[in-house]
């Protein structure tokens, strides 16, 4: 019969308009998070410092103050995530205790007390002419921050960005989205007797992956995307996106023991940079040691590694010295773990450990332990990363240990910021010109 459609021929076109109506609905959802964050900015960029601070003061009084609240709301993604399986690494970076929500509060006041860089006179230049040309900084307007575990992010975050004046749209992770929803409501409930536009706090609460897809198209609407996350999250943000995003892929970071290093202050380095907490991206993943300390150095470092329950694989020059240590693959040096693993590789000298890095790191944080300035200064020349150390552990990488405040991510790109990026770097700038009725010949 002409125009007869089965029921199974009926459930699919069913299905499909209500996928149809589904992506409308977060098409519209995410839209109009964009539009109030966008007119919101607009506003914030007028807002003074004192009053900026003063809203920053009052969320971070309301997080302490909603403490229980939140750690039981998160006692709900800590348990979930036990249900499907998340790592210890994982799970440590979701939980929220009350050293870390003090943590987090702790954190907005820190931000409080930084230098509002908006404003700022960077150049200021008087033409022949007359002209005056100020270049000042501005907000960059809408950041879209989307992240995975980590709840203090949402606070960080935040934070960071209503003071260097520019509207947020957070999307956390579902991992995390009763601890990332809690804190969201707490901060935007605490911005409401301030000066600061509640608006310019936006939480995307949609689970969808179509919502992140969709954040993504509205470049006329937000200016700047910053991902968190593991390498898979990072990718399809920047491959997807209509957006600038500043990103890093990973952390494969690394410590290089000179045969000139202190051998006790290099182990103290490389057990506190892989075993002090593994499961972040300035953890160290690999440890290069020069052929002439390897024989002394790697057994007392294995043996301290082993104890702390470290699997470690080596090349063959490492698993010559211990035998135990499991066969490294190419893949391997590549590889960001975020786990109690750590690969081994000999090396001859400080040049062949910089083409080492550089080939294989991820452009993050790399050290060298050695009492030779002028090998450590061959060595911080020469590795491309965003952070290189002498005699310190990568672990220092941090917005919070680098006098930032916070940090809203950790950028491996060369512009427009590269390292833990704070106030300074959620700022652009404009020209100011100021002229007495100058007109152009």
């Amino acid at each position: 019969m002409d125009g007869y459609c089965s029921s199974e021929c009926l459930d699919r076109i069913s299905s499909r308009w209500r996928a149809k109506i589904k992506s409308m609905n977060i098409k519209d959802i995410v839209l109009k998070q964009a539009g109030l964050a966008r007119a919101a900015a607009l506003k914030l960029a007028l807002v003074p410092s004192k009053d900026k601070d003063a809203a920053l003061k009052s969320m971070a009084r309301a997080l302490w103050a909603k403490r229980a609240f939140l750690m039981s709301e998160n006692a709900k993604d800590i348990a979930a995530g036990k249900m499907a399986g998340l790592s210890a690494a994982m799970l440590d970076r979701l939980m929220l205790n009350e050293a870390r929500v003090k943590a987090m509060a702790d954190g907005i006041l820190d931000v409080v007390k930084l230098k509002d860089p908006v404003g700022e006179i960077i150049t200021s230049v008087k033409r022949p002419n007359g002209l005056r040309i100020n270049r000042v900084r501005t907000p960059i307007g809408v950041v879209a921050i989307i992240y995975e575990a980590r709840p203090n992010v949402t606070a960080d975050c935040a934070a960071l960005c209503l003071k260097s004046g520019n509207a947020v749209i957070l999307k956390g992770g579902k991992e995390a989205l009763y601890s990332n929803s809690a804190i969201y409501k707490t901060l935007k409930s605490a911005l409401k007797n301030t000066k600061v536009p509640v608006e310019a706090l936006q939480f995307i609460d949609l689970t969808d992956r179509a919502a992140v897809a969709e954040l993504l198209k509205l470049d006329q609407w937000i200016d700047l995307v910053v991902p968190r996350g593991g390498e898979g999250l990072i990718r399809f943000v920047a491959e997807n996106s209509r957006i600038p995003v500043v990103k890093h892929y990973k952390g494969v970071c690394h410590v290089y023991v000179s045969d000139k290093a202190d051998l006790k202050m290099a182990e103290e380095i490389c057990y506190n940079a892989k075993v002090q907490r593994p499961g972040v991206c300035n953890a160290a993943e690999k440890v290069l040691i020069h052929e002439k300390a390897a024989k002394k150095f790697l057994p007392v470092l294995a043996a301290r590694l082993s104890a702390a329950g470290v699997e470690m694989r080596g090349d063959i020059a490492a698993r010559r010295i211990v035998p135990t240590l499991k066969k490294a693959t190419e893949q391997d040096w590549y590889t960001e773990y975020l786990d109690l693993i750590l690969t081994i590789k000999i090396v001859k000298n400080v040049q062949d450990a910089v083409a080492h890095i550089n080939q294989y790191g991820s452009r993050h944080s790399d050290a060298i332990v050695t009492s030779d300035h002028k090998e450590a200064a061959v060595f911080l020349k020469g590795v491309d990363s965003a952070a290189v150390y002498h005699n310190a552990s990568t672990r220092f990488t941090d917005g919070n240990e680098f006098g930032l405040g916070a940090e809203v991510g950790i950028s491996t790109d060369k512009v427009h910021v590269r390292g833990p990026m704070g106030l300074e770097g959620l700022t652009t700038y404009k020209y100011e010109v100021y002229g007495s009725g100058q007109v152009r010949s």
